[in-house]
């Protein structure tokens, strides 16, 4: 049998709060394969559903070219890729939930989708980095004007390079969005933001096998 051919054509989050629970999940249309939708779950690996399959809780009911249409918890919602992530089932203002939960990958790592000054990005968590780390193109792409911010000196591989420190308005996470977070803009190229400790920080956080619980303080 040949392998299958897929191609990952964008990403569009949905997180999601259960009615009268605490989590929250996060959906994530990564990809089409065929007629599969190629979604991550909390921030887990792709997992291929077809229409009328299941998985995590999410129900595929059907599937196009760019999007694709699910059930959960009784709530019938579109994915589309690209799409910045939205919301259902949370609080109806303010800053939403206190509590996210992660799952790592299968080197390790928590890679969860998000928001910076509501624009979808990818964070990975990262608990050796001071502050929000994004590179120069992702701030580019972004829209944020770092270069009037405070100029830095970061050590590299390559010896010193020039950054740039400032302030973040938001940073959503799920349901919990935080505001003015510090974060730092590097000329180094990025595989993700990097979900450093002006982040982490404002939340307890609890690692139980393969899940990160963080929950705010």
């Amino acid at each position: 049998m040949k392998a299958a051919r897929y191609a990952l054509l964008g990403a569009c989050s949905l997180a999601l709060m259960g009615s009268g629970s605490a989590w929250s999940q996060s959906v994530t249309l990564q990809g089409m394969m065929g007629k599969r939708a190629l979604l991550i779950i909390d921030g887990g690996r792709p997992r291929s559903v077809a229409p009328g399959e299941s998985f995590g809780g999410v129900r595929v009911l059907s599937t196009s070219a760019d999007q694709a249409v699910v059930s959960v918890g009784g709530k019938q919602l579109t994915l589309r890729l690209g799409e910045a992530p939205a919301s259902v089932g949370g609080a109806p203002s303010g800053d939403g939930g206190d509590r996210i939960v992660l799952s790592a990958d299968s080197r390790g790592h928590f890679f969860t989708q998000g928001s910076i000054n509501n624009r979808p990005v990818q964070f990975m968590v990262d608990t050796g980095a001071s502050d929000v780390a994004l590179g120069q193109s992702e701030a580019d792409r972004l829209g944020i004007d770092y270069k009037s911010a405070t100029p830095v000196r970061m050590n590299t591989a390559n010896g010193v390079a020039q950054g740039w420190r400032l302030k973040l308005r938001n940073v959503k996470v799920g349901e919990v969005t935080l505001y003015d977070v510090d974060a730092v803009v590097t000329p180094l190229p990025m595989p993700a933001v990097l979900l450093g400790n002006s982040f982490l920080n404002r939340f307890n956080m609890r690692r139980d096998a393969d899940q990160l619980t963080l929950s705010r303080r």
